[in-house]
């Protein structure tokens, strides 16, 4: 069959960290690579819902803001120059012919050799507080783009997860005061992080939740309840940052015909292969026994993806290519031997 127009090695469906670096290390295989992404900008959930959260996950760096990470991985991925489309949701998946696949958005057609997911959570939206919809965008929020605008607020934060106590950390120094409450008397959050938070100004009351928000042209009251006393309590506030997770889903990837993990994840070997030929998975969006779901082995799963693919499209290359050092030493004598060449 003729060779589509813009025929890549390999697409990824997913522009953050996973993807751009998925992106980058195929590239240093020597494979063309193409991303896809429905956001208007790379960087994924780290740059739509927490650009200015520190992120501590990340080997080398002690901690690194979740926006710094991301210029970083945008640099590295754009030094080869992929190509990237932005601001489109994929549709279908057609196989087409031995080692061809063909990609459906909602906005063009794309061929591929080869695909690696790398959506993360997938189509997610924050839990919203019922009954509280008139507030939002009047000092309701359930993300932080810009810490800025709590400078100098007295603020209330909902949860008792990881988002929850680390935006209470990182907006301490930022906000003029700041309350937090957790419907349950214990935190779901890494237990260091709780430590740092009893040791801070942040006011904590456990075994609380949201009743009702109050206020005209935004919020100013909380009416806050005791879960085991029923006791009221009312909370004079400028804004309200309500950390109470993520739905997610895979939207119209889960007709793909790949094996699922619930409703958030497809299920892989160790190869990252999910069961339809030259289709892998890798980061959040990634299921197998025993799976960490952190950027830091989400970079090492792109890695995993890249090079099963590189070897799924030409058995001669191999799985493992060698350290890095090793394979730009190769290339850079055979540029030599390409100049002196006559």
């Amino acid at each position: 069959m003729p060779e589509p127009n813009d025929l890549h090695d390999i697409t990824i469906i997913g522009g953050g960290p996973t993807g751009l670096f998925a992106a980058y290390y195929a590239r240093f295989r020597g494979l063309t690579a193409k991303i896809i992404d429905s956001l208007p900008e790379l960087g994924g959930q780290l740059t739509a819902a927490y650009p200015e959260k520190y992120i501590y996950d990340v080997a080398g760096f002690p901690k690194i803001l979740a926006k710094d990470l991301v210029r970083n991985l945008v640099e590295q991925a754009m030094a080869y120059s992929p190509t990237v489309c932005l601001g489109e949701r994929v549709q279908k998946l057609e196989p087409s012919g031995e080692k061809r696949l063909r990609v459906l958005t909602d906005r063009a057609e794309h061929w591929t050799r080869a695909l690696i997911i790398t959506t993360g959570l997938g189509m997610y939206t924050p839990r919203r507080l019922r009954g509280s919809e008139l507030f939002e965008g009047k000092g309701l929020y359930y993300t932080v783009t810009r810490t800025d605008e709590f400078r100098g607020r007295e603020l209330l934060i909902i949860g008792g997860g990881d988002s929850a106590v680390d935006w209470a950390l990182h907006l301490e120094p930022v906000a003029s005061g700041i309350t937090l409450i957790h419907r349950r008397d214990q935190f779901r959050a890494h237990e260091e992080n709780v430590r740092q938070l009893v040791n801070s100004t942040v006011r904590v009351k456990l075994s609380y939740k949201p009743k009702e928000l109050r206020g005209e042209a935004r919020v100013r009251e909380v009416v806050i309840v005791n879960t085991k006393t029923k006791a009221e309590e009312i909370l004079l506030v400028d804004a309200v940052l309500a950390c109470l997770g993520f739905s997610s889903e895979l939207g119209p990837m889960a007709d793909w015909g790949l094996e699922l993990e619930g409703n958030e994840a497809f299920q892989v070997n160790t190869r990252m292969e999910t069961n339809i030929p030259g289709v892998y998975a890798a980061g959040d969006v990634a299921a197998f026994p025993g799976k960490v779901k952190l950027i830091a082995t989400g970079f090492g799963e792109a890695v995993t993806a890249v090079n099963n693919a590189a070897h799924y499209l030409d058995p001669g290359m191999k799985v493992f290519p060698g350290y890095s050092t090793t394979i730009m030493k190769r290339r850079e004598r055979k540029a030599q031997n390409k100049q002196i060449t006559p």
